[in-house]
């Protein structure tokens, strides 16, 4: 029989350094294979075989492959289910553990669920550790125990805990030794895969000190780069929370604040399960009815509602995979309000297009758009697009990039009228919400 080894799974983790669940592999006594799965699971349900997410996932792991190959080692991808990959890997390899960091989305959950059972019965350890947030599940709560739904408490509670448990980092670097020596085993190709390659230029995984330190007078203005477009590199662990929030904390407590509210929707995410299965975490939001007409979310999709800032910020999303999150806010709260479509429906379509798509920011950005959510702005709260143009692109700069024509002729005129629009959400949500 094979000499024993370690297994270290990649997912939302693609670096390798400061990588806790590639530490502990590395630091648990025999020879460590990295491997990465492309879930057939997942790339099947996707349409666009130009998405970028798995062009970005690919270069990711490329660059650990040319990190690891300088070592003599190698990374192992398969493409297939995580059940039929294991199968393959356990008639190769005698494998005593497998190692990897938790995932806190429902599909990833039942997929470590049967990935545990099936490998125990194999008699071989399924090892989870916490990586791709500060703080989780219930290591923040109130006094009592239960779980915060008030992001300002919340975020008290995590910065003193943060005093009494400062933050650790994990050196990987000096434990390479431990991967298993082994040539190289061939990545496939995007085409491979069955999606299409792509020139993407992603944005740096480099934290800009001078971004961050001016965040908070710059991030509410979309034709500036002001925002660090690091989101990306959380969402699939090319960066590490930890050293990111360490360089940050010293230059901005508004960015250390996006950084809690990250941890603050993945902790909602877990203790409030309803959410997982497209429900509102308010349950009487359940009740509103909806106009849901499929030609004005066509428009808004598409950035032709007349509305220039709504517009833009479409028009960007569908051109990059990013939006600027000041605008995240105008355009959903214009779906959900101005036009009366299911937040669903919206949250949906930024899953299709965002880049840094992440199922309990979207959800939580989403629920909080439409009133629905924890912490929410409450239902009467309806953006003016007008108004906020003038108040964060006073002189048009961001709509002329994405709109060039809003001042022609031929530009559409606004889809519905904002002060009818906003009496008749009103009348809407306030029927649903006195049932």
């Amino acid at each position: 029989m094979n000499s024993p080894i370690n297994i270290f799974w990649f997912r939302r983790d693609l670096r390798l350094e400061d990588n806790v669940g590639l530490f502990h592999a590395l630091n648990a006594g025999l020879p460590v294979l990295p491997i990465f799965i492309f879930d057939t699971n997942i790339l099947d349900k996707l349409s666009d075989k130009n998405d970028r997410r798995v062009s970005f996932i690919h270069q990711a792991i490329i660059n650990i492959q040319q990190t690891l190959l300088k070592n003599g080692s190698s990374l192992h991808v398969i493409v297939d289910t995580p059940e039929n990959a294991f199968i393959k890997l356990t008639s190769i390899y005698n494998i005593s553990k497998v190692f990897t960091n938790h995932d806190y989305e429902s599909y990833g959950m039942e997929r470590d669920k049967k990935t545990n059972n099936w490998l125990s019965k194999k008699g071989i350890e399924f090892l989870s550790h916490k990586d791709q947030v500060v703080f989780e599940k219930n290591e923040v709560t109130k006094d009592d125990g239960n779980p915060y739904t008030i992001f300002t408490p919340y975020s008290r509670k995590w910065k003193a805990i943060l005093l009494s448990h400062p933050i650790e980092t994990f050196d990987t670097k000096t434990l390479s030794h431990q991967f298993i020596q082994t040539k190289e085993i061939k990545i496939p190709s995007l085409s491979e895969i069955g999606f299409i390659p792509s020139d993407e230029v992603f944005p740096s995984d480099k934290m800009n000190k001078d971004i961050v330190l001016h965040y908070a007078q710059n991030r509410d203005t979309p034709s500036i780069h002001g925002t660090s477009k690091l989101g990306v590199h959380l969402r699939f662990g090319t960066i590490s929370i930890r050293e990111l929030a360490l360089k940050a904390a010293p230059l901005s407590e508004t960015y250390i604040n996006e950084l809690i509210w990250r941890d603050f929707y993945h902790m909602i995410a877990w203790h409030f399960p309803h959410i997982n299965h497209y429900k509102s975490f308010k349950p009487a939001y359940d009740l509103i009815e909806w106009r849901n007409n499929e030609n004005e979310f066509e428009k808004w999709c598409t950035g032709e509602t007349g509305y220039p800032i709504v517009d833009a910020g479409m028009r960007e999303l569908n051109s990059t995979g990013f939006m600027h999150n000041r605008v995240r806010m105008i355009v959903a709260s214009f779906l959900c309000k101005h036009l009366l479509i299911d937040w669903k429906w919206g949250e949906a379509y930024f899953a299709q297009k965002l880049l840094d798509f992440d199922f309990a920011a979207n959800n939580g950005g989403w629920q909080w758009a439409a009133g629905s959510g924890c912490d929410a702005a409450p239902y009467f709260r309806i953006f003016n697009p007008y108004l906020q143009t003038k108040k964060f692109d006073p002189e048009f700069k961001y709509i002329k990039k994405w709109v060039p024509e809003f001042q022609e002729f031929s530009y559409p005129k606004p889809i519905v009228d904002h002060d009818l629009a906003r009496k008749r959400c009103l009348e809407v949500y306030g029927k649903a919400l006195k049932k």
